[in-house]
């Protein structure tokens, strides 16, 4: 079940389009991180323990990334699409081509933008690459969901969805 954000958070087509694309984009998400902490905090190329492990991460499991992915979903389809859900596309294309290219372009955007503050990157590598066994993901969760609400200056409730926070 897909969650809903906003009252009028009914576009379908966009939701199912976000959650095909969900993997491949989660792991656009790991790898770029990955390649922006070895630029900025590794630039000269010394095999370090954390270098080298993040060099040899291969993993593919991105459940715990999985909430951030739906809050940044919401957030799109809030800022995009909250007034109006009904787009006529005149160009031919079918319309979950044109969602799945435009969430693609500006979620591949925004991760550009994340990885700007050390403290995303660093709460990514905490939940992928550094992920030990015995570790609750909650405080990363946390530093993410947090994130979302400073950069967005929006709040994500569990019961009332997205909220607008007033900034005096």
């Amino acid at each position: 079940m897909l969650r809903k954000f906003f009252p009028r958070d009914k576009n379908y087509v966009l939701k199912e389009a976000q959650h095909s694309l969900e993997n491949s984009l989660l792991q656009y998400l790991v790898d770029y991180v990955k390649v922006e902490y070895l630029l900025r905090f590794n630039a000269l190329g010394l095999m370090d323990e954390a270098a080298e492990r993040i060099k040899q991460h291969t993993g593919t499991d991105h459940s715990h990334l999985h909430e951030f992915y739906e809050n940044l979903a919401g957030v799109y389809r809030y800022k995009n699409y909250s007034d109006n859900q009904l787009e006529f596309i005149f160009d031919g294309r079918d319309p979950m081509e044109k969602y799945s290219e435009d969430w693609s372009a500006t979620y591949r955007q925004w991760v550009r933008e994340f990885c700007r503050h050390e403290q995303f990157i660093r709460a990514i590598l905490e939940l992928t690459v550094f992920y030990p066994e015995d570790y609750t993901p909650q405080m990363a969760g946390l530093r993410l969901s947090t994130f979302i609400t400073k950069f967005f200056e929006l709040k994500i409730d569990s019961q009332k969805g997205i909220v607008r926070i007033r900034v005096a």
